[in-house]
């Protein structure tokens, strides 16, 4: 017996205006696995997963987290149901430490700070900053100020914020962007471990890092899904093929 899905969309569509989108997107995402979305520019990938992260509403069709309807959820309810997303772009406080951007981000989702916060309570705070810093392997920089960090570590700060909430299911958006082959493969190393204790859905473009560590491909091409399986089944899709125009899948 299959393993029920950890988010399941059916019938998904979004339409901006007179554009649409993304058109009737039925899928689901198995726990445990590492998922991987791909298409060309303009496939839609950034719109659906928009969507899976809660940053807005599809124009129709539903979706669900775990059996629960989910479909136009605010997006801060997304963190507190176990689902977390680091964005295309850094998104770090620049002017704070590493370890000081970990403890703002476990304080908004743990507790919320007034003059009668105990000590001890702080204390639990920082040591969790301090164990999610070392978990991206950052322990070393703690201390240093976010945006003195390298791009590959100021990604890795974001990651490491959004594990904050512990989540069950967490959302990369292109975890590579901007990064040197060496920052990318570090990346990469970095997400299979995470991977391991949790499902991760990731939108990537650098085709043979997906092809190398996911374990599952949805491949989507204007706005509808082309195609989804192992890397072995898109590999072999002529569909895809077509679409790539002769690059190496």
């Amino acid at each position: 017996m299959s393993a029920r899905p950890i988010l399941r969309v059916e019938g998904v569509s979004k339409q901006f205006g007179g554009f649409l989108a993304l058109s009737d997107v039925t899928t689901d995402f198995t726990p445990g696995l590492l998922t991987s979305i791909i298409g060309p520019n303009g496939a839609g990938k950034s719109t659906f997963f928009n969507i899976l992260s809660g940053a807005f509403p599809p124009s129709s069709g539903r979706v669900w987290f775990e059996e629960r309807e989910i479909t136009g959820l605010p997006q801060h309810r997304f963190a507190h149901l176990g689902i977390a997303k680091s964005f295309q772009f850094t998104n770090v406080f620049p002017q704070l430490s590493a370890l000081e951007n970990l403890r703002v981000a476990v304080q908004a989702l743990r507790t919320q700070y007034d003059a009668w916060t105990p000590r001890w309570r702080l204390q639990e705070l920082e040591e969790r900053a301090a164990e999610l810093l070392a978990m991206v392997g950052l322990a070393d920089r703690r201390h240093v100020v976010a945006e003195n960090l390298a791009h590959g570590d100021q990604r890795s700060l974001e990651i490491a914020m959004a594990l904050a909430c512990e989540p069950r299911l967490l959302l990369l958006d292109e975890p590579t962007a901007g990064m040197s082959p060496e920052e990318a493969r570090a990346m990469m190393d970095l997400i299979l471990h995470l991977h391991e204790s949790r499902t991760v859905i990731l939108v990537e473009h650098r085709m043979k890092l997906v092809m190398g560590i996911s374990h599952r491909i949805v491949v989507l091409h204007q706005g509808s899904l082309l195609a989804e399986g192992t890397p072995e089944d898109i590999r072999a899709n002529d569909q895809v093929r077509q679409v790539y125009l002769g690059q190496s899948v």
